[in-house]
């Protein structure tokens, strides 16, 4: 019986994978500017609609702000869902994408604590979320001569996760799904004094409830623990979608001062949402974000 239940959403994922690859391909076709709108626009306008993007992005934007005007909500809801297609593409687009960041701004108040780190071969965590483009950042600074890993969450659809993966492995150093192999290895790479990424912003059923945008979401503490652990700086970074929609500005904050990994987690929340509040069309509303923890024993 679960064999058999769990076949329509494996033939689902396939159907799901074969049309994107289809559009991936059609807007790779294109001049670099030109597909990155038409992403934007076919996610906003087509796949956001049709796979209920638009709609849970509403009912996530209803959930934290209430109050506000519908029309407003629903403007932050098509902004945010065209943000992820035009990343999306973008992602794909590694060596175009890299040459257009050659001149973005760099500044923050982190910087200067990002020599140090360098200088002295200490670990270095960057800690961001699904706002603006998440891999802008790693692009500049792979430019300016740094090696930046990552780990990630696989994508709950198998056969699209296998090939967009492989994105977040050529921008610079090496990526590890999340898992018990992955996190040995990201351990390893971290110990060695490397640097590297984690977007922490995902549900994590078994994390701790930290308020997110004034309610209790799940949240992974992994990237606190591994900083304490190894002594690593914890910065958090931004790629910052500007008005033209192709270009950004990267901001290295100050870092995260250590703790214990709840209080550092909770500190790293606030630098996001104060983001989400400047630019509230770039973080991904798509995420089942505040959904309940799982129950422990």
């Amino acid at each position: 019986m679960a064999a058999r239940n769990s076949t329509p959403g494996r033939l689902g994922d396939w159907i799901t994978d074969r049309i994107l690859r289809g559009l991936i391909a059609l807007a790779l076709a294109l001049p670099y500017a030109a597909r990155v709108r038409l992403m934007g626009w076919l996610m906003r306008r087509v796949i956001g609609p049709l796979a209920g993007y638009r709609r849970r992005a509403r009912e996530n934007l209803a959930l934290i702000w209430p109050d506000m005007p519908p029309a407003h909500r629903n403007s932050i809801a098509d902004a945010a869902i065209d943000n992820a297609g035009r990343t999306l593409i973008e992602n794909y687009a590694n060596r175009e994408l890299a040459h257009r960041m050659a001149g973005a701004r760099v500044q923050g108040d982190g910087l200067q604590a990002l020599a140090a780190a360098r200088a002295a071969g200490r670990p270095v965590i960057f800690v961001t979320g699904h706002f603006g483009n998440y891999e802008a950042p790693r692009h500049v600074l792979a430019a300016q001569g740094h090696v930046i890993g990552g780990l990630y969450r696989a994508m709950s659809n198998p056969f699209f996760n296998s090939h967009y993966a492989a994105t977040m492995a050529g921008v610079s150093g090496p990526v590890f799904e999340k898992g018990r192999r992955g996190t040995m290895g990201f351990a390893r790479f971290l110990k060695s004094g490397g640097m590297a990424t984690i977007l922490f912003d995902v549900h994590d059923s078994s994390g701790e409830m930290i308020p997110f945008l004034g309610r209790p979401a799940p949240t992974s503490t992994s990237a606190a623990t591994l900083a304490l652990r190894f002594d690593a700086l914890l910065l958090p970074y931004f790629g910052i979608r500007q008005p033209d929609g192709l270009g950004f500005d990267i901001l290295v904050e100050a870092p995260i001062a250590h703790s214990d990994p709840v209080t550092m987690t909770a500190a790293m929340t606030a630098r996001l949402e104060a983001q989400i509040a400047a630019h509230p069309g770039q973080w991904f509303w798509v995420h089942r974000r505040w959904k309940p923890r799982r129950t422990r024993d």
